[in-house]
């Protein structure tokens, strides 16, 4: 967690742990220490985790007695999940970041925030996947998993994507999503009129039909395209066993140089040996760039990583993010809309 603005902070969650709640306030008391007021909430990638955690995340921004999510099957009762007592962050404005990579647990908490118009979604249409499964042990010793009931949110928005046209369609959403036009332009999306949802405050149209639909929409960056060698370099972890050795020999030195987070972010700079030397590993590894003109290309993505790895190993995972999150178009985006009053309330208009 960390503040991008002077009174904006920003967290991000990868996952949804039995811990998380504790991180969770963790990061926002340090936010609090800085003069916080609103919150970015960093979802994107996040594959889900525990339904108690989502649901305890979600009680922190809404009223008592506001429902989060229910589960309903043909067989199954519905069965609801309220906020308890007023959570800690129920007033400041909130955006909530998600991508077609966040599932489950964070499709709960974004629909709830969206439903309750509690807060603005940000991003692309979330993964759509909110099955209720219970476990069947069988003689054997095997176990099968049956699908009993789906999660909705307080609306009525089924969270779960489709599955009708069987397997391997199910399978290939997320291609389909690229070829569709869909991950690159918002006008690519068509709901029938069918899927159409109110929010229950200020009664805006959201739409069901599978995963959470941002009310802002940030296209996936397709110009920015890491080089063969780069991709190589980042599934062998060269650049991370680099700064390993780097940071053994040099720590002390770099601490000295860049006593705090502040000079090392706007001063550090990847020199021309250690640039070297991180070549020279993956030439160990047998990754060498096709010609200089990829080496070249790939240059500005292999200092931001650098970077961000060096802040994590001498300060903590909010500098690492601090210092990634330096290219994120979509954050540049969210950060522009929390920190406008006018631009945050015209999404909350239909």
């Amino acid at each position: 967690a960390y503040m991008v603005t002077k009174n904006t902070g920003y967290v991000k969650l990868n996952r949804f742990a039995a811990t998380s709640m504790t991180e969770f306030h963790k990061a926002v008391d340090s936010l609090k220490q800085n003069g916080f007021e609103n919150l970015i909430l960093d979802l994107r990638g996040n594959g889900g985790g525990y339904l108690k955690t989502a649901i305890s995340l979600a009680d922190e921004f809404l009223e008592a007695g506001q429902m989060v999510v229910y589960t309903e099957g043909t067989h199954q009762p519905r069965e609801s999940y309220r906020a308890t007592d007023k959570g800690s962050f129920s007033t400041g404005r909130v955006i909530v970041m998600v991508d077609e990579g966040s599932a489950s647990a964070s499709e709960i908490v974004s629909g709830a925030i969206q439903d309750w118009d509690r807060g603005i979604i940000v991003g692309r249409r979330s993964f759509g996947k909110g099955l209720v499964q219970r476990p069947f042990n069988l003689p054997d010793g095997s176990m099968v998993r049956l699908t009993v009931a789906h999660y909705y949110t307080p609306a009525g928005r089924c969270i779960q994507k489709s599955y009708t046209k069987g397997a391997e369609d199910y399978a290939e959403d997320l291609l389909h999503r690229y070829n569709n036009g869909e991950l690159m332009n918002a006008d690519s999306i068509h709901f029938p009129d069918s899927l159409k949802y109110e929010t229950l405050t200020k009664k805006r149209t959201v739409y069901g039909g599978g995963g959470i639909m941002p009310d802002v929409f940030i296209p996936l960056d397709t110009t920015k395209k890491f080089t063969e060698y780069y991709r190589k370099m980042s599934r062998k972890g060269i650049i991370y066993q680099y700064l390993v050795a780097y940071m053994d020999k040099n720590r002390e030195e770099i601490k000295q140089k860049f006593p705090d987070f502040t000079t090392f972010k706007t001063d550090f700079k990847v020199d021309d040996k250690m640039f070297a030397g991180i070549k020279a590993a993956s030439e160990k590894k047998e990754i060498e760039p096709k010609d200089s003109t990829e080496y070249e290309d790939s240059k500005n993505d292999i200092e931001l990583l650098v970077r961000a790895l060096l802040a994590r190993d001498i300060w903590n995972t909010s500098e690492f993010y601090e210092v990634i999150n330096e290219k994120d178009e979509g954050l540049k985006t969210a950060v522009e809309i929390i920190s406008d009053k006018k631009k945050y309330q015209k999404h909350f208009k239909n």
